[in-house]
């Protein structure tokens, strides 16, 4: 299950909208000195490589790939990522045509049988004149074993061809033809059965059983769109899941596969092959980038330098026009303004501009071109700007703007001058002199979209529901708030989610398998009720509490600590809750009573009617020059269902500010407790929301994907964390984007 706190579509339309604006008719012919530019594809099964089989070559980094490819034995869907120049990723569901999820039709209907598999590749050479780009790879990693392989590929590129020289093992090489004993068994003693759990990675099949040499060549056509693919397969398709579950014939007439691929300009191909000697295949991809992804936004005027040499005195109604230029112009959402007689402090939170550079010139050019000059010298009657950042009114970061420094910047004094030249970044200090002026408002509203939504499952390949998610927050002073969210469930299929308990029948406590009863039993429900409590106890020591309604599943009571020096690469923080399971059939019951039977299966099943969950977690920004623009994420403690654990968290910035990360939850449940998956993992990007709209923003929407939804390493979804809302202190969710080379 993935939840959208903002909207998916969003992203979508702006996702379309990068590909067609970059779409344009290609250049039929190259000229006659040159070849056109070579560019990787991808295969059929996600990732970069010939058709069946890998190369050694590796996509730009950042580039992102949504692919599908289809034949009469397999529908594969993939997502590739480039997350490094040295790593490429992939995430794929496989429908197997002829094979049924389960033989009860009252369970999982005509569902095809998925599959759900990890790839990773890593380079070890880059091409030069002499040597070819050289890679190593995993397919299939953690699956269930109907596509697991292992390879070492090389690709060398000449004029027009790409050539590759590969050596593969598991899938990749089960026609045998470097080594392995196939009299033996199919898989020459590799053991490539079925798991059906899947998750758990079986090291000491690795580099094992049939291996096969396996190659190929890509012919780059004078007309730009044409590309041309030959491959010889390693694999005989012998051990392939339709074959051995229910006897489909994937006899092998040829180990020869030929491809023509057509490119769509730098967003897109259509793929078409003849493989096996008897099978055709088709496919299509989708791509961009993430790291040269722009935005062009119709932003308000940034203000001309134009101080007023004869203004010597400023007003009450002066400073109040002061405060809402700051916060409509600058971005510093309900400012508060204090002075003494040479400060001007400003408390607020910028939410308006990732780069931050940009709010503190034009909160400079507002109050140099609205306060006084003094009337001795002519020039600015104040020497310093105090800029404090905050994040839900607690005082974050503070930056102090020489007023001298800042005036040589915008009368352009000097070369090259900036506003960096002006300023100085410290922790916080209490505001200097009096209030004098604000422009504050207590409410803050919102309605945004809201997807949640599952894959692969057995009941159905996608679970959905779709609704608007209407909030109100009142804040009572800097420490007090009241808020609350509404959810309306406009569209889902969640009827269709009955769950398949554990083989073994575990009575794991329905945290999270429940879901079908809260998203059909009401239409409209409070998602969210709760009164926060949040302050900064010291230096760098944060603190919240919180009680009411906390999630769409459950209520109760928490507190979180958190310990984050200014501009340090890594924080502590520690949450503590206590929870109970609320009542899927009311809007504010709870669960009193632990067993229930559930009318649509008949099950019993128990729910959690009170405990303690929380977690210990450290957050990392590695300086590592191998892991650039990276946050690690390691929490330790107990979750909703009474197991305890570790969670690994880490997640990749590109430079357009979009965030991808993973995470994997092992618990002391056994991969037979926990049922299928064997363990908690899933996938997530953070969009920018100024990258999908033509205005500047902070805010952003997150799309996550879990293989399935189970209730093994569940934790409490909580409405505030303060790791990011202290994000300014050395910033990661607001850091500005990178500029484009």
């Amino acid at each position: 299950m993935g939840i959208s706190a903002l909207s998916p579509y969003a992203q979508r339309i702006s996702l379309l909208s990068v590909l067609s604006l970059s779409c344009a008719i290609p250049s039929a012919i190259a000229d006659e000195f040159s070849s056109p530019e070579f560019q990787v594809s991808q295969s059929d099964f996600g990732g970069v490589g010939l058709m069946q089989m890998p190369s050694g070559r590796v996509a730009p980094e950042g580039e992102f790939t949504f692919g599908a490819t289809y034949n009469n034995d397999y529908l594969h869907y993939n997502l590739s990522l480039q997350l490094f120049p040295w790593l490429e990723t992939t995430i794929r569901y496989t429908l197997v045509q002829d094979v049924l999820y389960s033989e009860d039709p009252s369970f999982s209907g005509d569902t095809k049988y998925t599959d759900k598999g990890i790839d990773f590749k890593l380079r070890l050479l880059e091409e030069s004149y002499w040597v070819p780009e050289t890679s190593i790879g995993i397919r299939d990693f953690g699956g269930t074993g109907l596509f697991d392989g292992e390879y070492l590929a090389a690709s060398k590129h000449w004029g027009p061809f790409d050539f590759t020289l590969g050596l593969g093992w598991g899938y990749l090489g089960n026609n045998a033809n470097f080594s392995g004993d196939k009299n033996l068994s199919n898989d020459c003693g590799r053991n490539t059965e079925y798991k059906g759990k899947g998750g758990s990675v079986d090291f000491e099949r690795w580099f094992t059983g049939c291996a096969a040499v396996f190659g190929g060549i890509e012919y780059q056509a004078p007309w730009r769109p044409l590309r041309l693919k030959l491959e010889y397969d390693g694999n005989d398709y012998a051990s392939d899941f339709p074959l051995t579950q229910v006897g489909t014939n994937m006899n092998q007439g040829s180990p020869w596969n030929l491809g023509v691929l057509y490119r769509l300009e730098n967003w897109g191909d259509l793929r078409l092959s003849y493989e096996r000697g008897n099978t055709w295949t088709f496919g299509f991809n989708l791509n961009t980038n993430f790291n040269t992804l722009v935005t062009s936004w119709r932003d308000t005027p940034k203000p001309a330098y134009a101080p007023d040499p004869q203004k010597s005195k400023i007003n009450d109604d002066d400073w109040q026009k002061i405060a809402d230029a700051l916060h409509h112009n600058a971005g510093f959402k309900n400012p508060k303004l204090y002075a003494n007689e040479k400060t001007v402090t400003l408390l607020a939170s910028q939410e308006k501009y990732r780069d931050r550079d940009e709010g503190y010139e034009r909160a400079a050019l507002i109050l140099s071109n609205h306060l006084p000059t003094s009337p001795v010298t002519g020039g600015p009657a104040f020497d310093e700007y105090r800029l404090i950042e905050t994040g839900h009114a607690l005082p974050v970061t503070e930056t102090l703007i020489d007023v001298k420094a800042f005036d040589d910047v915008a009368r352009y004094n000097y070369v090259n001058a900036t506003i960096d030249d002006a300023i100085t970044t410290q922790a916080p200090e209490t505001p200097h002199g009096k209030l004098i002026a604000q422009d504050q408002d207590p409410w803050d509203l919102s309605i945004s979209p809201n997807l949640q939504q599952s894959f692969g499952g057995s009941e159905g390949f996608y679970l959905y529901s779709i609704g608007l998610n209407a909030s109100a927050n009142y804040q009572f002073n800097e420490q007090w708030e009241l808020g609350g969210s509404l959810y309306l469930n406009l569209l889902d299929n969640y009827d269709k989610f009955k769950y398949d308990v554990p083989p073994d029948g575990t009575d794991l406590k329905r945290v999270r398998t429940l879901v079908r009863q809260y998203i059909d039993d009401n239409a409209l429900r409070v998602n969210n009720l709760q009164l926060t409590w949040m302050d900064q106890l010291a230096e760098n020591w944060y603190a919240q509490a919180y009680g009411g309604y906390l999630e769409m599943m459950f209520a109760g009571a928490g507190s979180e600590l958190l310990y984050r020096p200014m501009q340090t690469n890594w924080a502590i923080g520690l949450d503590l809750n206590y929870v109970i399971q609320r009542d899927p059939e009311t809007q504010l019951g709870l669960f009193h009573e632990e067993a229930h039977i559930d009318p649509l299966t008949g099950r019993d099943y128990r729910v959690q009617t009170g405990a303690v969950t929380g977690h210990t977690t450290l957050y990392y920004q590695p300086q590592w020059s191998f892991l650039p623009n990276t946050l690690m994420k390691l929490s330790a403690g107990r979750y909703l269902t009474e197991d305890v654990g570790v969670t690994f968290d880490f997640s990749k910035q590109f430079d357009s500010g979009i965030i991808a990360g993973a995470f994997v939850t092992l618990t002391n449940l056994s991969a037979e407790e926990y049922g299928e998956g064997s363990y908690n993992k899933g996938f997530y990007i953070s969009i920018p929301y100024d990258l999908m709209t033509i205005k500047p923003s902070r805010n952003r929407a997150t799309i996550s994907w879990l293989p399935l939804t189970r209730d093994g390493g569940q934790m409490l979804n909580r409405k505030y964390q303060l790791y990011n809302i202290t994000d300014a202190r050395k910033p990661w969710y607001s850091r500005k984007m990178a500029q484009p080379n």
